[in-house]
C-alpha cells in the first residue's frame, strides 16, 4: 500500500469518485421512478377520460345525472378568471418589478420589501384565500364574483412575476443602460427600447408559468365562494362562477364511477389548457428573442 502523499490522495479519489458514481445512480433512479409513476397517473387519467371526452361533455351545463354533465360553465369561469388574473396581475407585476429594479433607491428599505416579497411567494395559497374572503367578499362588498376570485388569484401570483420579472432585468447587461444614458436617452426611453425588450422573454415566462400555478387552485376559490354547482355561463365579472378545479373536486369526491370519469375528463380538459399556456410561453418566448435588439 502506497503511504506517499500523491498515493493518499489517489485513494481520496477514487473514493470521492465512487461515491459519486453510487449518488448518480441513485438520482437516476429516483428519477426514474418518478417518471414512471407519473406516467402511470397520467395514462391512467386519460384511459379513464376517454369515454366522456366529447362535445356533449364540453357543451353541456353540470347535472346531477352523469350522462348529461357537463363542463361549459366550469370551463368559461375558468377562462373568464384566468383573463381577469392576467388583467390584474401581470401590469402589476411588471410595473412593481420595473420600480424596483430601475427607480428604487437600493437601501435597507429595497431590502426590506426584497424580504417581504420573497416570502409572500412562498406563502400557502389557502392563507391567500382568506385574505381573499375578509378583503374582497366582505370588506369590499364583491360577494363571491368572478371579481373577488380573480383579485385573489392575483395576489397569490403577484410575488412570483415579481420576482420572475426582476430576474429577467437583472439579466440585461449594465453596459446597455450606461451606453444610452451616454447618448443622451432619458431613463424611460432606455426601459421602453431596450430594457424591456430584451427582458420580455424571461418575464413571458415568468407570467405563464404564475398563471400556470392560478389555473388550478382550489383552496383560495372555494374560501371566496366559487359555486360546485352553476347553471349558467358566466356574462360579467360580477357573476358567480364555478371553475375547473372546483368541479373536479365536486365530481372526484362523489361515489358514483361515472362522476370519477367525468372527473378524469375535466382533468384532461385541464391539462390541456395548462399545456397550452406553456406553450405560449414557448412562442412568446422565442418571438420577443428573435426581435431582441442587436448589441
Amino acid at each position: 500500500m502506497d503511504s506517499s502523499p500523491n498515493g493518499t490522495f489517489q485513494l481520496r479519489r477514487q473514493r470521492r469518485e465512487r461515491i459519486g458514481m453510487i449518488l448518480v445512480g441513485i438520482l437516476f433512479l429516483a428519477t426514474i421512478f418518478g417518471i414512471i409513476v407519473l406516467a402511470t397517473l397520467l395514462v391512467d387519467v386519460v384511459l379513464t377520460a376517454v369515454p366522456w371526452l366529447d362535445g356533449q361533455f364540453l357543451g353541456n351545463l353540470p347535472s346531477r345525472f352523469p350522462e348529461e354533465a357537463g363542463i361549459r360553465s366550469a370551463l368559461f369561469g375558468t377562462l373568464w378568471l384566468m383573463g381577469l388574473t392576467a388583467l390584474i396581475s401581470v401590469p402589476l407585476g411588471v410595473a412593481s418589478a420595473l420600480y424596483l429594479e430601475e427607480y428604487a433607491e437600493k437601501g435597507w428599505f429595497l431590502r426590506l420589501i426584497q424580504i417581504n416579497i420573497a416570502n409572500l411567494a412562498g406563502v400557502p395559497s389557502v392563507v391567500y384565500g382568506i385574505l381573499g374572503l375578509a378583503l374582497f367578499v366582505r370588506f369590499a362588498a364583491l360577494g363571491n364574483s368572478l371579481l373577488s376570485g380573480a383579485l385573489t388569484l392575483s395576489l397569490l401570483i403577484l410575488p412570483i412575476i415579481i420576482i420572475s420579472s426582476q430576474e429577467a432585468l437583472r439579466g440585461i447587461p449594465s453596459g446597455l443602460r450606461e451606453s444610452a444614458y451616454a447618448l443622451g436617452a432619458t431613463r424611460w426611453q432606455v426601459i421602453r427600447s431596450h430594457v424591456l425588450p430584451m427582458a420580455a422573454p424571461g418575464i413571458f415566462t415568468g407570467v405563464i408559468l404564475a398563471l400556470s400555478r392560478a389555473i388550478g387552485e382550489t383552496a383560495p376559490l372555494i374560501l371566496v365562494g366559487a359555486l360546485t354547482f352553476v347553471p349558467f355561463v358566466p356574462r360579467s365579472a360580477m357573476d358567480q362562477f364555478t371553475a375547473l378545479p372546483i368541479q373536479i373536486f365536486d365530481w372526484a369526491r362523489r361515489p358514483q364511477d361515472e362522476f370519477v370519469g367525468l372527473a378524469a375528463a375535466a382533468i384532461v380538459v385541464l391539462m390541456v389548457l395548462l399545456f397550452t399556456m406553456n406553450l405560449t410561453a414557448i412562442l412568446l418566448r422565442d418571438y420577443f428573442e428573435g426581435r431582441r435588439p442587436g448589441p
